[in-house]
């Protein structure tokens, strides 16, 4: 399998992870957000995803983009270490802490977005940095209540063991840690994300830990 990453991406962070708990073997194909403006641009990369985001993983051919997506692809193809947990309902919590993540937090504070604000809408530094905090802080009080009051919560997002919701989680939690977010507001997610930090197959995924980090 090769993923197509960079380093700093929250959503390849994600995959990263899922690919890390499963102990599956893979070649990173960096592709660098910001060099040459923007790799992921590229006709070459376009051709690999014409969406033009990453991550995306080749699996013997086949491209497989978005990373929800991806992480369900390789929880269906290699059942063992689940990324979602047995029953439906569980199932749909799991999913909607991780859509929290990935639909209603990230697509408004990722990079394409903040370099349009910057851009063509003329917005200074401060007020970018602004709107990154707002509604990153808005995100991480949404999921913060989640995981706060209700009970399937445990050692990670639900229950003991690792999820996709968990997979979500930490990125995020470094992308805030990045920008400077005051995170003493969320100490559920933060008592999470020391726990999932815990975890080999967290660490080995880290941003800092990538073959591209800069």
């Amino acid at each position: 399998m090769k993923l197509y990453t960079y380093f700093r991406s929250s959503a390849a962070y994600r995959v990263r992870i899922a690919l890390n708990l499963k102990g599956l073997a893979y070649e990173a194909i960096p592709v660098h957000l910001l060099r040459d403006g923007g790799q992921q641009l590229a006709p070459a990369y376009r051709a690999v995803n014409p969406s033009a985001l990453i991550p995306a993983l080749e699996d013997d051919g086949a491209i497989v983009h978005q990373s929800l997506a991806i992480m369900e692809y390789l929880d269906e193809l290699h059942p063992a270490v689940p990324l979602l947990p047995v029953g439906a309902l569980a199932r749909a919590r799991v999913r909607a802490l991780a859509l929290t993540v990935a639909c209603d937090t990230h697509p408004i504070t990722n990079l394409r977005v903040l370099k349009y604000l910057k851009g063509p809408m003329g917005l200074s530094e401060e007020v970018k940095a602004q709107w990154y905090k707002h509604w990153l802080g808005e995100g991480m009080a949404m999921l913060e209540a989640h995981l706060a009051n209700e009970p399937q919560t445990g050692r990670f997002c639900h229950g003991d063991a690792p999820t996709m919701a968990d997979c979500c989680l930490a990125p995020q939690v470094f992308n805030a840690q990045r920008f400077e977010l005051d995170l003493a507001p969320y100490p559920t997610i933060m008592r999470i994300h020391a726990n999932c930090m815990a975890l080999p197959a967290f660490a080995a995924a880290h941003p800092s830990q990538q073959p591209d980090a800069e």
